[in-house]
């Protein structure tokens, strides 16, 4: 059945004090222990972490948590990713249990973005508290959120994730791609750029205005620098606004974003937002 949902993202910051304040204080996630007590554990619903931090002295993208059905479907996926070419190395028993997840495996895409693809999420049943938030995150059959990243080749990317895995183009906007594999308009996207895959943003959704609202003034009495400031995407419809991390990655915090509830004919952008979303380099640049 390939992918469902974007499980989680976990990424690599040398900078991890930044990232306990950045991830509590301005997103409203709810920071909780975990098996590696040097990294950041943060949860925002009845899943396990959704976001993970772990130190390391480069900062990037460490994987896309990709979820599906269970072990049978895991098992397809990785023979049609190894029917590739692409190398996939299983997960061990100490590395599912740190994801609190029953099985996993990686692999590095065809851009070189890594990959971690799932089954079995465990629950501990403990009520996620999230008081910055005054609704909730938006979740469910529709997982995370987003992610964008980079590949030299995007056409070959685009066409693994939708061959292999099993994703849906949605819309494009030059020679970028948009796909979903739920309800969510997009759960990933893909944008041309040379050397390795790299991160682009990450997107959360909450389930009012009011609290992205809140998050512009956590983003300005924190100073979180602002990337763009509040605007309407024309592809998903979500009013959103983005912020630069603590390592400079694009984080993008939004709400009301289109449910895809059938598929619909693929269609080209020509710009990115109805309105707002005004561009501001990211600090000492």
């Amino acid at each position: 059945m390939g992918v469902r949902s974007l499980g989680y993202v976990r990424l690599n910051s040398p900078d991890i004090e930044a990232w306990r304040r950045f991830g509590e204080d301005f997103l409203g996630m709810m920071r909780v222990e975990g098996a590696d007590p040097g990294s950041l554990y943060f949860r925002i619903d009845d899943f396990p972490p959704r976001l993970v931090i772990t130190p390391g002295a480069e900062p990037g993208l460490a994987a896309m948590g990709f979820e599906v059905l269970n072990a049978r479907d895991l098992a397809q996926v990785v023979a049609d990713v190894e029917a590739e070419g692409i190398k996939v190395t299983p997960g061990t028993a100490q590395e599912c249990a740190e994801r609190r997840v029953t099985g996993f495996a990686s692999f590095l895409d065809p851009g070189g973005n890594p990959v971690e693809l799932f089954y079995g999420a465990v629950l501990d049943h403990v009520r996620v508290q999230t008081p910055l938030i005054s609704s909730s995150f938006v979740t469910g059959d529709q997982g995370f959120g987003h992610v964008i990243v980079t590949a030299e080749d995007s056409e070959a990317e685009f066409d693994f994730y939708q061959r292999v895995l099993g994703f849906v183009e949605r819309n494009t906007m030059g020679p970028t791609h948009f796909m979903g594999c739920n309800a969510r308009h997009h759960t990933f996207g893909v944008a041309p750029k040379p050397g390795p895959g790299r991160l682009v943003h990450i997107m959360v959704e909450v389930a009012s205005l009011d609290d992205v609202g809140l998050a512009i003034d956590r983003a300005a009495k924190l100073e979180v620098p602002m990337m763009n400031t509040l605007g309407k995407h024309t592809n998903d419809q979500m009013v959103s606004f983005y912020v630069y991390s603590p390592e400079l990655h694009a984080i993008e915090f939004g709400w009301n974003g289109l449910r895809v509830e059938q598929e619909e004919p693929v269609y080209e952008i020509t710009e990115g937002a109805f309105w707002g979303h005004a561009f501001t380099p990211p600090p000492g640049r």
